[in-house]
């Protein structure tokens, strides 16, 4: 490694390629290893012995500290290929024979074939990296904890048993006390689960939901969050405004993770929701993984219907859970939150159908404060007026967009008693407003053509600008500040809707 090259460069470039140092030892070693064959015997010589000495070290950090990833598996495979063609010339000149070299016209096709081998462990492992998520920019350190809540008056509708109550599992992101610690003294949460078993099974459930090999998403259990568990509240006696959240159709409640860091940085305290039968799966305390239920059928009637169906479950769960916070908050359900919670000061959101529901529970049920519709078409058959406020953030509009959706959220938003806000950001796709730009390809059919991080940076500052000035009546109006996002539409009630601040 070059003196001029210190730890913080490496731990960039390690970022920045989306490989550990331990792989970052093992290409360019196997790279060398093919270009050993080319170069005179004088220089061959230095190269083939440090080449593999590399390799073994890279691979060894890989396979022994890091466990080996499925896109290391072509790097490894060409430099094995390479090995004996770079290494076979110096032993013959060891043992006093002639030193031979395949001719170029026979070299050059395999060289050309280990390089590609090579090259294609390094842009796999960018196009679907282990997620890196952003680093919360508010003054507060992040704590998480899981409560699995059952409603003893609601019937689980989505099984024949008669006993089955509506079970759900909440997954809190709250303001920590930032004690200076190291994050070793706690752990950071994983991503997808409380265990490495359940992030794995959950990773494998979302790959099937989405019809993809399981080890593409592998980076998923592997990933680990700003949060650590059950961690005491930030300090100063505090009661933090609490956010609801429901994910897509198949999603689960860690979905948007960086965004509920991100707000739970700024004080707010955010519980994401898997709903069982829907989530891609459920881990439940006792063992039991409840797989997806949910399907289209093609028929676009049969299909709003289901949609409308899997809405209303939503929007009760997420009543539900509204409800529980009040027993967190007084110790009747115990856990850090106690006293912290501000339950009059309490907003519903959701992404996709999960923005759906937090439209339909916020009309049916006036304790909600505001709503948060991360590009959520309404599924609502009887929309009625509501007076809460609405952020609605969509993608672009483009010719693949569904025709109906800006129409019906539209209508529905006018149905507003407060103003509201909709917000089309330019280069977002559906899954923008989620953490999969943060692993998935960059393509921009799938994530959007904003870069990794700018589909989650935009969707948590404006959602605290809305909730800033809708919660904590921050000066301000917040048209000016969601307006620098994209192209913003404000609802006011009895008015026409109007573009700009």
């Amino acid at each position: 490694m070059p003196e001029s090259l210190d730890h913080g460069d490496v731990k960039a470039m390690s970022a920045h390629l989306q490989l550990s140092p331990g792989e970052l030892l093992l290409v360019p070693g196997a790279v060398a290893l093919v270009l050993a064959r080319w170069l005179p015997l004088r220089l061959r010589g230095p190269l083939t012995v440090a080449a593999p000495t590399v390799v073994v070290v890279g691979a060894g950090a890989v396979l022994g500290v890091l466990g080996l990833r499925w896109q290391m598996v072509p790097v490894l495979a060409g430099a094995a290929v390479a090995l004996p063609f770079a290494v076979a010339p110096l032993l013959r000149r060891r043992t006093g024979r002639v030193a031979r070299r395949a001719p170029w016209w026979l070299a050059l096709p395999g060289s050309v074939v280990c390089l590609a081998l090579i090259a294609a462990g390094p842009a796999a492992a960018w196009a679907l990296p282990t997620p890196v998520f952003p680093e919360p920019s508010g003054r507060f350190a992040i704590g998480t904890g899981v409560l699995e809540l059952t409603d003893p008056e609601r019937p689980e509708t989505a099984t024949a048993a008669p006993e089955d109550r509506r079970t759900v599992v909440a997954q809190f992101w709250y303001p920590a006390r930032k004690d200076g610690k190291d994050s070793k003294d706690t752990g950071h949460a994983r991503y997808l689960g409380r265990t490495e078993h359940e992030a794995r099974v959950v990773s494998d459930a979302l790959a099937d939901y989405a019809g993809l090999p399981g080890i593409l998403l592998d980076g998923l259990p592997r990933a680990h969050t700003h949060a650590a568990y059950d961690v005491p509240v930030a300090d100063g006696g505090e009661r933090f405004p609490v956010v609801l959240f429901s994910p897509g159709l198949g999603g689960v409640r860690t979905q948007n993770t960086a965004w509920a860091e991100e707000l739970a940085g700024h004080g707010y305290v955010v519980v994401g929701i898997d709903h069982p039968y829907d989530s891609a799966a459920v881990v439940l305390a006792d063992g039991r993984t409840i797989r997806t239920k949910v399907s289209a059928t093609g028929d676009a009637a049969e299909d709003e219907k289901r949609a409308a169906g899997w809405t209303a479950v939503r929007a009760a769960d997420l009543s539900f859970v509204r409800t529980q916070l009040a027993r967190i908050h007084s110790s009747e359900i115990a856990g850090p939150l106690t006293g912290h919670l501000d339950t009059s000061r309490v907003v519903a959101a959701g992404h996709s159908l999960g923005g759906a529901a937090a439209l339909q529970a916020a009309r049916q049920d006036p304790r909600f404060a505001a709503v948060i519709d991360l590009d959520g078409a309404p599924h609502d058959p009887a929309p009625q007026p509501f007076p809460q406020p609405v952020l609605a953030l969509t993608q672009a509009i483009g010719p693949d967009t569904d025709r109906e959706y800006i129409p019906r959220l539209t209508r529905v938003l006018g149905l507003g008693t407060a103003t509201s806000y909709r917000l089309t950001v330019p280069g977002a796709a559906h899954l923008t407003f989620t953490d999969a730009p943060l692993y998935l390809p960059p393509l921009p059919s799938l994530v959007g053509s904003l870069d990794r991080t700018a589909g989650p940076r935009i969707t948590a500052a404006a959602s605290l600008a809305f909730l800033d000035s809708t919660l904590r009546d921050t000066p301000g109006y917040p048209a000016t500040a969601l307006s620098a996002y994209g192209t913003l539409v404000v609802h006011h009630p009895g008015r026409s809707p109007k573009s700009g601040p």
